[in-house]
């Protein structure tokens, strides 16, 4: 069983009812936009994975619901990319990541900054994320985007 919290437009691989996209055409299919990054077992549970997709790197994680969730890897703090390394928790049902540079804690929902640790808020940017016939897409929020940052991509 697979849950995701993806953005769900014109664009998004077909929906069932129940909300989960799957594609009506082939698997090879894919939808302008949306990249092939990996299978949804090549996910560890509670683990980051990074992928490098257009020349940006991300962090792609899975809950220990399923859901699955896509960050930029960089984290706003230090500048490293280190998110996929975080650790992957939750805050009353708020499923987070904690940089393992500072410590700071961030929604895997919007990318918000939960635990500052005494620093100038930031934020992460999230991407929407879709599974077709078991394997993960993300589609990249505009780098450009001042605003995508903190923001749910739904």
């Amino acid at each position: 069983m697979t849950i995701l919290e993806t953005t769900m437009d014109a664009e998004t691989p077909a929906a069932t009812p129940g909300g989960v996209p799957v594609a009506r055409e082939a698997a090879e299919a894919v939808p302008a936009g949306w990249t092939r990054i990996c299978r949804v077992d090549d996910l560890l549970v509670e683990r980051g994975a990074a992928a490098l997709v257009d020349g940006r790197q991300i962090a792609l994680f899975r809950t220990y619901d399923g859901r699955l969730f896509a960050t930029d890897q960089i984290d706003p703090f230090s500048g490293a990319a280190v998110l996929s390394r975080g650790i992957v928790g939750d805050r009353a049902g708020v499923p987070t990541v904690a940089s393992p540079m500072y410590k700071q804690v961030f929604d895997l929902r919007t990318g918000a900054c939960l635990d500052t640790q005494g620093k100038e808020p930031l934020s992460v940017r999230v991407h929407p994320v879709a599974v077709t016939d078991g394997v993960v897409f993300v589609k990249l929020a505009p780098a450009d985007d001042a605003d995508g940052a903190g923001k749910d991509p739904r």
